[in-house]
């Protein structure tokens, strides 16, 4: 047989196997690799608040992480805030919103002609007749649930990483007692530091973008919580390509239900995405393809393919994974190949 042939069987079947692994063992990879890039989040923004130039020179060398934990903690409990804050008046102006999405429904019946324009009975007879409403119930209930208890398995990673992050460095010197292949690893994990860092900061400035572009947009139009939707948008940008579709479809879908009036709709959905054709889909890409040295088309692919392995979390997590892998490939001289085939020009 021929050798490289045989490889190719073989580099296959591996392939297959580490995906059949990564999909059945989700629980378990998940809130590890969240928890190495909440670390490096944590990391980067300590060393941000010691260089700043009034504050940092009065800082302890220790009082960085401390600090940075705090403002991730802070920033998140007031996301957490203005979530639960929009969800309240979103229930107490239900009624309002549902008036007005009847009217949305009758207006169209009308144009187009039906005998019998729907009423609210009818439409809710004719919803809830497609749905489990007890199995709706259950499976919102084990959602949540996963969703805390995987947070509390990412805090306690986090937190034991950061102990081990100070004598990282000591453990990859003495990995091996030959200089060259530390010198290798070392290399490794220098540029996967450097590159995901970027990738990061990057993100969010994008991210903040976004949000900032999209808070405008809705606040100009008049549409209600217009805070909680640059949040959500700013969020969804950290998905390739599909997170950019749904910051748009959620305000539209919004907008249509508060004004009943699709005129205003259209206008929210042309300038959302016009605003995310400009940011999302060449700005972000490009910087991203650059700061990560990897392909547009390679982003796309490894989004449908960790989406697949992982879901949601996989979305989230498909770019920093890929970025690694071909860090990693460009090492070696049998996956050196598929690193080239993977970068944004074929330097690596």
């Amino acid at each position: 047989m021929n050798p490289r042939f045989q490889a190719t069987v073989h580099g296959t079947i591996f392939a297959l196997v580490i995906g059949w692994v990564l999909h059945i063992g989700k629980g378990v990879f998940v809130p590890i690799v969240f928890s190495v890039l909440v670390v490096y989040v944590i990391v980067g923004l300590a060393r941000i608040l010691v260089k700043l130039p009034l504050v940092g020179r009065f800082l302890p060398a220790r009082a960085g992480y401390p600090l940075s934990v705090l403002a991730i903690v802070l920033s998140l409990a007031g996301v957490a805030s203005l979530v639960a804050g929009s969800i309240g008046n979103v229930s107490a102006l239900a009624p309002t919103y549902a008036a007005s999405l009847l009217n949305a429904v009758q207006s169209v019946a009308e144009r187009m002609g039906l005998e019998l324009a729907p009423t609210w009975a009818t439409l809710r007879q004719d919803v809830l007749a497609q749905v489990n409403t007890q199995r709706l119930i259950g499976s919102t209930v084990v959602s949540v649930s996963a969703i805390v208890s995987t947070l509390v398995v990412v805090l306690l990673y986090v937190a034991f990483l950061l102990i081990e992050e100070r004598t990282f460095a000591a453990k990859i010197a003495r990995i091996s007692s030959d200089p060259r292949k530390v010198r290798q690893i070392q290399n490794i994990v220098a540029q996967v530091n450097a590159r995901i860092g970027a990738y990061l900061a990057l993100k969010t400035v994008v991210s903040v973008i976004q949000g900032l572009v999209g808070w405008a947009i809705l606040k100009f139009v008049g549409v209600e919580f217009a805070a909680f939707w640059a949040v959500l948008i700013g969020m969804l940008n950290y998905v390739p390509y599909l997170g950019s579709v749904l910051s748009v479809l959620f305000p539209v879908a919004f907008a249509t239900m508060q004004f009943a009036d699709f005129g205003i709709a259209l206008v929210v959905l042309a300038s959302l995405s016009a605003a995310q054709f400009v940011i999302g889909f060449f700005l972000d890409p490009y910087l991203m393809g650059n700061s990560l040295n990897l392909s547009p088309f390679v982003i796309l692919v490894s989004l449908a393919a960790w989406s697949t392995l992982w879901g949601i979390p996989g979305a989230f997590l498909a770019v920093p994974i890929t970025a690694c892998m071909v860090l990693v490939f460009a090492e070696f001289p049998g996956t050196r190949a598929i690193a080239i085939l993977l970068s944004r020009n074929g330097e690596i």
